[in-house]
């Protein structure tokens, strides 16, 4: 079952009831009847809300698949980071080989291409320090460093002494496109926030005085707008929540 798009249905509706509102409003400011007033809001908001679903639903999906390659990039570079040597090393040397480049190990050394490659998957970008260590290991030979990020020292290092750095996105890019994602993955499942944690965040304590700010501003508004009964109603809503908020919701 395809999972329902709240965000994308919230947006859609958000912008059927602004439309709604505001041209019912100016239709009754110029004293058309209510019965056409109302019929012809209605038909401007279904209008409104197809255009914006239209333009957001294709700017939403590309946020929505981005997000999850985001995730995956972050799970398996964590996988490789907590994983062991020798199996960090065979799951580059399969995605290599996948990739039609000429792979081998030799010991504990990775070799692509005639190139020495050293995978070195840390928590935190690779320093200067270990660069130093590396280049110092291999003197006289060039190798490929692969590693999930590197610090500005760090990459600055490597491009004065001409050694190439395979980095994060690159490692993922290859993994999904030779389809050799290791499974399963170190950590792989990414926590979801649950309803309830959403709720405790929006009734969070801190949250009470863009209420109060929201509702005082839109009871002002009430006063100047054409179709003051929304501005009053919602304004009166926000109040009411900030209080409740402010002297129920969480620290």
């Amino acid at each position: 079952m395809k999972k329902i798009d709240f965000p994308l249905i919230l947006d859609v509706l958000f912008y059927s009831a602004a439309g709604w509102f505001l041209s019912l409003g100016l239709l009754r400011y110029f004293r058309l009847p209510t019965g056409i007033a109302i019929a012809t809001a209605t038909l401007i908001a279904i209008a409104t809300g197809g255009i914006a679903f239209l333009i957001i639903y294709s700017k939403h999906r590309k946020n929505v698949l981005s997000k999850r390659e985001r995730e995956q990039r972050d799970a398996l570079l964590l996988h490789f980071a907590l994983e062991k040597s020798e199996r960090v090393r065979a799951a580059l040397l399969a995605a290599f080989l996948a990739d039609r480049k000429e792979a081998h190990c030799e010991g504990d050394i990775l070799n692509v291409n005639g190139v020495p490659t050293v995978p070195l998957f840390t928590m935190q970008p690779v320093t200067a320090d270990a660069i130093a260590l590396l280049l110092r290991e291999y003197a006289s030979d060039p190798f490929t460093l692969i590693c999930n990020d590197l610090t500005p020292e760090a990459d600055q290092l490597l491009k004065t002494f001409g050694r190439k750095a395979v980095r994060g996105n690159e490692v993922y890019a290859l993994i999904e496109k030779t389809n050799t994602m290791p499974a399963p993955l170190i950590c792989g499942e990414i926590p979801r926030k649950t309803l309830r944690g959403k709720l405790r965040i929006s009734f969070s304590k801190k949250n009470a005085r863009p209420f109060f700010v929201s509702g005082l501003l839109l009871l002002i508004m009430s006063l100047f707008a054409f179709f003051p009964i929304y501005y009053l109603i919602t304004g009166s809503v926000l109040l009411l929540s900030s209080v409740c908020i402010r002297a129920f919701g969480y620290a």
